[in-house]
């Protein structure tokens, strides 16, 4: 008897050992870091019914990135994963966040926010991360901000597989790879490296009005501005006559005098007349800006330098960057016609910054960082090759999309750009349509290949989700859904 008591004692300390590691390991699964839960954001007339997090991913050592994640609204647990990365480079995702698709927009008072309809995390958990370090929140202890686009892609790699640490619960779900403009460069470079890790779902990737390719970008935009009506018969005449050749025309890197001066005079009224580059037919915020101008002593610059960089004589760029290198702490980088006052003023407020458990080492909230940009070493002149790579396995769904008014990364110069993949056609370019809740609307035009898609947005600028909100969102439905355009 005695012995059979023993026996079941022992038994009974077994299962009790095994089912404390059971529990253990299914703690460890519901993961999320309850110190980076945000628990009241400032600003909000009612705090939200979903989670969300913010704070760093430290990656390379001594790189900490900074992050907000917000749930998704519908399903957490079964919606996919969206990365979101603004491009610069050295721009801030939090503007996409603020201004774009997050789940609130910052108002013009600089302190509240309102809740958006046509949020992304309506049916997408979606992490905004702000990259390289030295951008917006991110920072390295070193404080050396110089980088490149090989580096700036590993170490968001690294930032992805250091959130599902942290997030164990959403690493199965499926997962896409999205951006803005210069992440034209980021998300390709970015997927070419998760395409090989088998732990991560990647089913895609989506990039808005992105860089592809400098040469592309830069002669479809001077087509662009002659056939708005910029550039005038005179001038366009003079590029026809000395920078084509063969019905080929190279406004690009043509070595005839004649041709890059023309091509100057075009750059100056795109850039440097008082147009909006990210939207020909919005208004420029704060009146027709100076390339460089002097706030509260400090030299601030408008303009991000991604285009004509290989005009190295007329290109304005390497002048200020020759100028500035020595003094880049007195160096402010405002992208031109953007207003970016009433983020600064939220994000700085140390009420916010408490909320979203900023570090002290980190520097004031910007849009973009003049120290990143001003350092950073641009690798990849097109990204021709790692979207073949991705469209070779056959298995990703990848959207290129162009609000059709934008001058910084034009709709033509993608459409080149995708074009040049040659990939099978599958659906003709044809309009595609949304619901404004009362009617059916053109949201713009599609042409549908294998497993990739072109898509514009009728009447939007650079930024799609803040100029067509309600197509921005259709189209975003669609793509992560899978669902036809």
């Amino acid at each position: 008897m005695l012995q059979r008591t023993g026996t079941s004692l022992r038994m009974g300390v077994k299962m009790y050992a095994v089912l404390c590691v059971l529990l253990l390991g299914t703690l460890g699964v519901l993961g999320a870091p309850a110190e980076d839960e945000i628990k009241s954001l400032p600003g909000l007339s009612k705090q939200p019914g979903f989670k969300q997090y913010s704070g760093y991913l430290t990656v390379a050592g001594n790189k900490h990135l900074h992050y907000w994640f917000v749930e998704s609204q519908k399903d957490p647990e079964k919606s996919p994963l969206v990365l979101w990365l603004n491009g610069g480079p050295g721009c801030s995702s939090l503007d996409g966040l603020l201004t774009e698709h997050g789940p609130f927009l910052i108002q013009d008072d600089g302190t509240t926010l309102q809740y958006n309809p046509y949020s992304w995390n309506m049916i997408a958990n979606v992490l905004y991360l702000e990259s390289p370090a030295g951008v917006g929140f991110s920072y390295s202890d070193d404080k050396k901000y110089s980088t490149n686009d090989s580096d700036v892609s590993m170490n968001n790699y690294l930032a992805l597989k250091e959130f599902f640490r942290l997030f164990p619960e959403y690493s199965k779900n499926e997962l896409f790879l999205t951006g803005e403009s210069y992440g034209g460069i980021y998300i390709p470079t970015l997927a070419e490296r998760v395409m090989e890790d088998s732990t991560l779902n990647l089913q895609g990737i989506a990039v808005g009005n992105g860089l592809s390719s400098y040469e592309l970008n830069d002669n479809s935009l001077v087509y662009f501005a002659n056939y708005h009506g910029l550039l005038g018969e005179s001038l366009w005449a003079t590029l026809q006559k000395y920078c084509c050749k063969d019905g080929q025309c190279n406004f690009y890197n043509n070595t005839d005098p004649t041709c890059s001066g023309a091509v100057a005079q075009s750059q100056q009224i795109v850039y440097n007349s008082g147009l909006n580059i990210y939207n020909l037919y919005a208004d420029c915020a704060g009146g027709v800006p100076y390339s460089t101008s002097v706030e509260n002593g400090r030299l601030v610059i408008h303009d991000l330098g991604n285009n004509f960089i290989n005009l190295k004589w007329s290109n304005s760029w390497n002048q200020k960057l020759r100028g500035v290198g020595s003094v880049l702490k007195s160096v402010k980088l405002d992208p031109p016609c953007i207003n970016s006052t009433p983020s600064a003023m939220y994000l700085n407020n140390p009420y916010v910054k408490s909320a979203l458990h900023i570090s002290p080492n980190a520097l004031d909230w910007e849009i973009c960082s003049a120290e990143v940009n001003l350092n950073y070493n641009r690798i990849y002149m097109d990204v021709k090759k790692q979207y073949l790579k991705i469209l070779g396995a056959l298995k990703y769904r990848v959207l290129v999309y162009n609000g059709d008014v934008d001058m910084a990364c034009n709709f033509l110069g993608d459409e080149w750009f995708v074009e040049s993949l040659q990939q099978e056609v599958q659906v003709q370019r044809r309009p595609w349509l949304y619901s404004n809740g009362e009617t059916q609307q053109i949201g713009g035009f599609v042409k549908e290949f294998s497993n990739l898609a072109f898509l514009t947005v009728k009447g939007s600028g650079h930024m799609v989700p803040t100029d067509k909100p309600i197509a921005a969102f259709a189209m975003f439905s669609r793509f992560i859904t899978k669902h036809p355009y």
